[in-house]
């Protein structure tokens, strides 16, 4: 084999890593790497495109000049590839997808080839000790042997890392052997493939363990490549659900504080005042079902105003006519979206550390305006206030309220919102945050 024939074995290395690199970016072929089982529909879709794609590679080479485009034709790999990923059924319908071009060529002998090539990698996925093992596999014989003698406890995995790579190189022992023998015999090609140099010699030899080295890498190449993506993608999902946990963490620290607090109020007056309390009951089981209901991490501003009023009336049961409430909601923050349950513990900090201490009571006040695509929430209160040296680090650990709600403003925003304190002793507490407008599709919101 001479330096040109070299360099088409490099050509197709680079061309399958192109083409795994293309494929993996779209999301579709992604959502179906991340499947480990799948149904006979979902296999078929994975046949078609595979099939498709590495029928492209074939036509590629039928197209052009008889020996420009060699190094194009991935038919073999791409057959062998669907076998591993999908099973049986991918592989088959693969092999026999990519083998069409090649009637172009009366290489009659593809078809068959191909498609037993696929059931090949089909079986290769069934003797997995576990599908990830797939995934795992490398082309150097050397790292297969020494892992088969190091892991010994776990010969299954080692030996079916052998097995894979005995069998990648017995599919291509079959193409060379059948595009040797029709060639030969039917004085044309059944069968495309790329045959070294018919004397004995050295550079014989070398060429031969060029070609089945470069089917090798041809076959782990995308593998590797399309691992990359299934552990991106592994990573993102683990970030999305710590994420949603940690959201769920601070969330169920708000409702049983409170619930506490709401129950505490009604046993009180369970003997003072039944009437009232059985009223209180009653709001209380309102709240409840909003509560139970709603298990987005945004709601309309609406929705919140509501449960705050609702918060409150249970509230002013307890305080009386020392608790007020004023709101100044603009009409057109309405159906933007907020978190769930960021007005409550603000209100809940204004009663139980602003107001509760105060003999005479007050005024807990709720303001929201949109400005150039920011939507700022304030709550008030002329309450006792907070001291100084507390006020620097109350969003850090200003107790369950507070902090809590910077804490999952944080989660949901990173760094594009704000959230401050102003507040005097004596004088009243005003908490602000200012947050990106958010689609005001609810169907969106998960």
């Amino acid at each position: 084999m001479n330096l040109e024939g070299y360099l088409t074995l490099l050509v197709k290395l680079a061309a399958m890593a192109a083409i795994a690199s293309i494929v993996a970016r779209s999301n579709t072929f992604q959502s179906m790497l991340m499947r480990e089982t799948r149904t006979l529909a979902q296999r078929a879709v994975l046949a078609l495109w595979l099939g498709v794609v590495f029928a492209a590679s074939v036509a590629v080479r039928i197209a052009g000049p008889q020996t420009a485009y060699q190094a194009a034709d991935l038919g073999l790999e791409g057959s062998l590839i669907a076998g591993l990923l999908g099973g049986y059924v991918t592989g088959l319908l693969s092999g026999i997808l990519i083998s069409l071009p090649t009637f172009v060529h009366s290489e009659y002998l593809t078809l068959p080839l191909l498609a037993s090539v696929g059931v090949l990698g089909g079986l290769l996925r069934d003797l997995a000790p576990t599908p990830e093992e797939i995934w795992r596999f490398s082309p150097y014989p050397d790292v297969n042997i020494y892992r088969f003698f190091k892991e010994k406890r776990n010969h299954s995995r080692t030996g079916f890392q052998l097995i894979f790579l005995a069998a990648i190189l017995c599919a291509e022992a079959l193409r060379q052997g059948l595009g040797g023998l029709f060639h030969r015999s039917a004085g044309g090609n059944l069968v495309f493939y790329l045959y070294p140099p018919s004397n004995e010699d050295l550079s014989h030899s070398l060429a031969v363990a060029a070609i089945y080295a470069t089917t090798l890498f041809a076959v782990a190449i995308p593998l590797k490549i399309w691992n990359n993506t299934r552990n991106e993608k592994k990573l993102e999902e683990q970030e999305r659900l710590l994420v949603e946990a940690r959201l769920a963490a601070l969330t169920s620290q708000i409702n049983p504080h409170f619930l506490f607090n709401t129950l505490n109020s009604v046993s009180s007056l369970i003997r003072t005042d039944p009437t009232q309390a059985r009223v209180m009951v009653v709001k209380l089981s309102k709240v409840l079902r909003r509560l139970l209901r709603k298990h987005e991490n945004f709601s309309p501003l609406r929705d919140e105003i509501n449960f705050i009023e609702d918060y409150l009336s249970i509230e002013m049961v307890r305080f009386g006519d020392k608790l007020h409430f004023e709101t100044d909601v603009a009409a057109n923050t309405l159906d933007m979206l907020v978190p769930t349950m960021v007005l409550q513990p603000l209100v809940e900090n204004s009663i139980k550390h602003g107001l509760s201490s105060k003999v005479e009571g007050g005024t807990i006040r709720i303001r929201t305006q949109r400005s150039e695509s920011r939507l700022h929430l304030r709550v008030e209160d002329d309450g006792v206030g907070i001291p100084e040296e507390k006020l620097g680090t109350l969003l850090e650990h200003g107790g369950i309220g507070v902090s809590n709600v910077n804490e999952r403003l944080k989660v949901l925003f990173g760094a594009d919102y704000r959230m401050w304190i102003e507040s005097r002793p004596g004088n009243g507490t005003r908490v602000e945050i200012e947050l990106p407008e958010l689609e005001t599709d609810l169907a969106a919101v998960s």
